[in-house]
């Protein structure tokens, strides 16, 4: 399906963008990583403007064109009581900044048929104490997503998934961690890895500018005191 398909992923060394990455490779695509983490491809800090143009180039120079790019790296989470302002200024050069950044860059270079891909999540629309960084860095890549959808009209199309709990290492829970979600399980890197793939393919040829929650109808489901094995007490979700 993207035989000599070219596919950017940013944070891709582990975790939901190690999934990505293993399944675009899977399917015949050339994948180029960007992460702080040993990758075989490059390693640097998204933060970092430089860093950013330096990849930006190498990709270009190596392949010539983009097809795909997958904008999954972490933010830093912090809250109110811990979250320094170069920190939080941190989150969102991470989160928010290189994603527009490597958009800007790959702009000439995207191939017809493109597609972009932003990682957010299920805290751009609920929170909880102490994520502030996180949180804002997440709520504006949700928003970005559909300027950019927007600005390269007819050209890339963009769109964003807000996963909700996503176990990296495929932990299989049990009791009220499976059925407080509707669908009776907490997620894994793959139920976001083949959305990813979905829509970069032409199947999702006329979506764009949209933001799809896999969160396994959490966000959806009201959860009181005693409900789904879950009891409050002195303020705290037991």
């Amino acid at each position: 399906m993207f035989t000599n398909k070219v596919a950017v992923v940013t944070g891709g060394a582990k975790g939901i963008g190690k999934a990505v990455a293993e399944e675009f490779r899977k399917a015949g695509a050339k994948v180029c990583i960007i992460d702080l983490l040993p990758n075989g491809y490059y390693v640097g800090n998204l933060a970092d403007q430089q860093v950013l143009e330096s990849f930006a180039r190498k990709v270009v120079e190596d392949h010539g064109h983009v097809d795909y790019l997958i904008n999954n790296a972490l933010p830093l989470m912090k809250g109110l009581d811990s979250c320094s302002y170069e920190e939080f200024n941190y989150a969102l050069r991470v989160g928010v900044t290189a994603p527009f950044y490597l958009t800007k860059l790959f702009a000439p270079h995207f191939a017809p048929g493109a597609a972009i891909v932003n990682i957010s999540s299920s805290r751009d629309r609920m929170s909880q104490p102490g994520t502030e960084s996180y949180t804002a860095a997440k709520g504006g890549i949700s928003a970005l997503t559909h300027a950019l959808a927007v600005s390269l009209a007819g050209k890339v199309r963009v769109n964003s998934i807000s996963p909700g709990w996503i176990d990296t290492d495929y932990t299989v829970y049990q009791g009220p961690d499976a059925f407080q979600q509707p669908a009776g399980r907490v997620g894994n890197p793959l139920d976001i890895a083949n959305m990813v793939l979905y829509l970069c393919s032409d199947k999702a040829g006329f979506i764009t500018g949209e933001n799809i929650c896999i969160d396994g109808g959490m966000t959806r489901q009201m959860i009181y005191h005693n409900d789904f094995g879950w009891t409050l007490q002195g303020g705290d979700a037991q």
